[in-house]
């Protein structure tokens, strides 16, 4: 899938910086071995932003593949792919 719109694009990666920020923070807590409830509550709070952008990415690969087939047999293909894939998060 190709993300056309640059914007899209660009918003997505944030997203995922900032979640990566969030991970090295979550680290760094373990490392120098901060109370257990506020790792767990840092942890909490970065899955939520991956489900996030993997809720915003699933939003444009419907919109910018799936509407965007042409034929009703590869459009089915698709959406049997993405629900196989929706359905291991």
């Amino acid at each position: 899938m190709n993300l056309h719109d640059p914007q899209v694009k660009q918003t997505l990666i944030q997203r995922l910086r900032r979640v990566e920020g969030q991970l090295r923070g979550i680290q760094g807590m373990i490392e120098s071995e901060r109370d257990c409830q506020q790792i767990l509550q840092q942890l909490s709070a970065a899955r939520a932003a991956l489900n996030s952008a993997n809720a915003a990415f699933v939003e444009q690969y419907v919109a910018g593949c799936l509407l965007a087939e042409d034929s009703p047999h590869t459009r089915q293909q698709l959406a049997r792919e993405l629900a196989g894939l929706v359905e291991k998060l």
